[in-house]
């Protein structure tokens, strides 16, 4: 036990503690193992070879089902999963009813859109929380292209039975590509490209779209007929054919909105101040359209009163067919926009409810999940899906066990398309549009962000912004493709700003502590060092400006922090540098070439001046990157990187000249340690 210090370091590394260790030294200390990554055809080998276990492990991996249906317990989870299948199969009828009318096609196909995907992720899915099915921004994405069939149609006087088949056509076809673009991003471990929709951009996108989706759903609010519009501001233009029609409003439609409306506020507002009453909330959108389609047929709100209501609603489920996909070339871009931001909100939901409940989500599993019900909806005339928001938080406020409660979802939409979906004919067109508009507090509460983010991050805000009015001004694709790229200009901008900010640091004295010194009063150059911390990826974009900003430092740091005057006798036998310049590399976890090649050219200039340069705190990335360039070991040896700023300090001030005080203070005491 003598062998061992108090700090559990054994004598022999006692020493490791008080001297500059560098990186060569610690591969030595530390046993480095060296890590050889495998050829092209070991790589193909491991990923191919096919054995009992990894086939087991695969088939569990891409049917989730198998994983958790053979543990089902009817008796601990069964009563949970069907009332929360019930309580969201009853949303379901209205939403996907309400969501087909955004999307511009018969009010069936949300109901068809409400019951395959179900389906589909009930055996694919992975999150027992989230509630797939319409989801209001892609159904306003999608009828944004939609309307633009109409506008052609109108233009070669085709029937009304011709114009409603070619949107459904172009419904089906958009979300067949867009599952294709899904399962493309699955194959290509691509899922990650969503994160570059950054949440200022996703927020101000959804707001903007729900400001749209108010604007489409007043002409059936208030009777007033109005043209769909496509290009620049065409919300505004349709709220103009409003105020301009005033006179030819329908006074059935806007007391039908009006009654309704308050139905559903006060609803709401009950299931918020009795839902820790409540067994389950009350289900205001099912009691809304059964009380407006009874009051429908008893007062003939179409034929008297000239109320638009959903028409014909067949009995049974269409046969499968393949999409034609005669309009893929124009559809592309439109598809892509709503694969992306449909996995985004799938993503950032799934992610809420596993932090919250402490379960698992693979969210590349379920871009897989995702691109089937898009994929394989396409051709059972479905439009493109996510997650509801709204539906997924009621099945995780009743509790919901596993994604069984999904499948007794589907088969109440089954129950109603194959019974019942008829008795549904006479409800008023109004009554959907108060329920999307209601819906849609949720996104509207988002303007909150405005005074959150001026006053966390004004940059993020200048984002939310652009992507809101980009989106109101442009069409929804458009404006989300400009709302994205803004948002990279301004990751730019930040890491160009990052230049002028290069921080100088000094010793907190008594410890090995290095702080900005313009920030610690008591953070002190040391003598003859000049310690720069680089706080940003540095690349082709920042690297020229961040390195001669760094030169200028050194060069100043010569004049102004120069070595102390030596004793007689503690001269180095070979003084080959006045002056050290440590560069902390802590927070750089990349350098591209263009990177590389000015930081030659700033060591090899400061080795003109007498000015040695060390690197300190580099990530295994940069050491490996500094080696394949031929930097290491050509301009500079592994001596000459360092673990921490303190090594590399250390290091300097063994070979620079130390004043007399200081020689005589360094035998009698020990430095102290710290963890900083």
């Amino acid at each position: 036990m003598e062998s061992v210090e108090r700090n559990g370091l054994p004598l022999c590394r006692r020493s490791y503690l008080s001297v500059a260790l560098d990186e060569a030294q610690l591969e030595v200390i530390g046993q480095r193992v060296d890590r050889k990554s495998p050829s092209f055809l070991e790589r193909v080998k491991t990923h191919c070879g096919c054995s009992c276990s990894r086939l087991k492990s695969f088939l569990l991996g891409i049917f989730p089902i198998l994983t958790w249906l053979p543990r089902y317990s009817l008796r601990q989870n069964a009563i949970r999963d069907l009332v929360s299948g019930i309580s969201v199969g009853i949303m379901h009828l209205p939403q996907g009813m309400a969501n087909a009318i955004l999307v511009g096609i018969p009010p069936v196909y949300g109901l068809y859109t409400s019951l395959y995907p179900l389906v589909i992720y009930f055996i694919f899915g992975t999150s027992k929380h989230l509630s797939i099915g319409t989801f209001a921004v892609l159904a306003i994405m999608i009828g944004s292209v939609t309307t633009n069939v109409e506008l052609l149609a109108e233009s070669k006087e085709m029937s009304k039975a011709d114009v409603e088949a070619a949107k459904v056509n172009t419904a089906v076809q958009l979300t067949f590509i867009c599952g294709l673009i899904q399962l493309a991003l699955y194959l290509l471990r691509g899922g990650s490209v969503c994160r570059w929709l950054s949440d200022p951009v996703v927020r101000g996108y959804t707001t903007a779209s729900g400001l749209h989706v108010i604007a489409l759903q007043l002409p059936l609010m208030t009777g007033i007929p109005a043209q769909r519009h496509t290009g620049l501001v065409a919300s505004a233009w349709t709220i103009k054919d409003v105020v301009c029609g005033v006179k030819n409003a329908v006074p059935g439609a806007m007391s039908v909105s009006a009654i309704s409306m308050g139905v559903l506020i006060g609803g709401k507002m009950l299931n918020e101040r009795f839902k820790k009453k409540l067994p389950m909330a009350i289900p205001c959108e099912l009691i809304l359209i059964v009380f407006g389609t009874i009051v429908s047929v008893q007062m003939d709100l179409a034929g008297v009163h000239k109320v638009q209501v959903v028409g014909d609603i067949p009995s049974g489920l269409s046969p499968p067919v393949l999409p034609s996909l005669s309009q893929a070339k124009e559809l592309f871009l439109p598809a892509l926009s709503v694969a992306l931001v449909g996995f985004s909100f799938l993503s950032a939901i799934g992610s809420v409810f596993a932090h919250k409940g402490g379960d698992q989500f693979n969210s590349s599993q379920d871009l897989l999940a995702l691109g089937l019900c898009n994929a394989v909806g396409g051709m059972l005339n479905c439009f493109a899906v996510s997650c509801s928001f709204s539906r997924s938080m009621v099945q995780e406020s009743i509790g919901v066990k596993s994604q069984m409660a999904g499948l007794v979802s589907a088969l109440m939409i089954l129950t109603i398309l194959l019974k019942i979906g008829h008795l549904f004919e006479q409800l008023p067109k109004a009554v959907l549009a108060v329920i999307i508009v209601v819906n849609l507090q949720g996104i509207l509460a988002q303007f909150k962000d405005l005074c959150v983010l001026w006053k966390s991050d004004r940059l993020d805000l200048l984002v939310w912004v652009v992507s809101l009015i980009s989106t109101l001004v442009l069409n929804l694709d458009l404006g989300l493709g400009v709302a994205a790229i803004f948002s990279l200009l301004t990751f730019i901008y930040r890491t160009q700003q990052s230049v002028s900010s290069t921080l100088v640091l000094g010793q907190i004295p008594g410890t090995d502590c290095y702080r900005d010194v313009k920030l610690y009063a008591e953070a002190k150059q040391v003598p003859g060092v000049t310690i720069v911390s680089c706080s940003s990826p540095i690349y082709f974009a920042n690297s020229e400006l961040m390195f001669s900003e760094i030169k200028e430092v050194a060069s100043r740091g010569v004049k102004e922090n120069p070595a102390e005057d030596p004793s007689p006798s503690s001269f180095p036998p070979l003084l080959t540098h006045t002056h050290y310049l440590v560069l902390d590399l802590s927070s750089v976890n990349f350098m591209d070439s263009a990177a590389m090649t000015a930081l030659c050219k700033v060591v090899e200039n400061l080795e003109v001046q007498a000015v040695g340069v060390f690197l300190a705190a580099c990530s295994e990335r940069v050491i490996s990157q500094l080696q394949t360039q031929g930097f290491i070991p050509d301009l500079l040896s592994r001596s000459q990187l360092f673990p921490s700023v303190h090594h590399a300090v250390q290091r300097c001030r063994s070979l620079l000249p130390q004043p007399l005080q200081e020689v005589n203070s360094n035998l009698n005491v020990e430095p102290m340690t710290t963890d900083c």
